[in-house]
């Protein structure tokens, strides 16, 4: 049996504090909580969630790290999808489309999908992504 939110009004009511004082922090304190977090995901799990420590930024060395944890992760979780090629949707960042990151690609035959550039409109796949996480915040 599922119970609706007026059956909860205390634990309602408790939420609405929290997300207000979620929403006025945040707009005080400019990114003091922030952090960076890198999703890799298929249709059927999330294969990889990597978590950038707080005032830290990313660099190609870095990101070309997350994907050798990309490529264990998905050796364990996803039996057989490597060998039948790996293809990423991604964004313009720096570190996304540097010289070093497109060899480490290239040596592993992995596929960037184009976004294009300067684009306001975050790529496809993050309609799957942030609709369902904003739910949790």
């Amino acid at each position: 049996m599922k119970l609706g939110p007026s059956e909860y009004p205390r634990d309602e009511a408790r939420l609405h504090e929290l997300e207000t004082s979620i929403l006025s922090r945040d707009q005080k304190v400019q990114s003091a909580d922030k952090v960076m977090a890198t999703v890799f995901w298929d249709a059927k799990v999330v294969i990889l969630l990597d978590i950038m420590p707080q005032d830290h930024c990313i660099n190609a060395a870095q990101y070309c790290s997350i994907l050798e944890r990309l490529r264990d992760a998905i050796r364990r979780k996803r039996p057989g999808l490597l060998r039948r090629g790996v293809v990423l949707q991604g964004d313009n960042a720096t570190p996304h489309s540097a010289n070093l990151t497109q060899q480490w690609l290239q040596r592993y035959g992995w596929e960037i999908l184009p976004h294009p550039a300067h684009s306001p409109a975050p790529a496809p796949s993050d309609f799957y992504l942030f609709g369902p996480l904003k739910r949790h915040l």
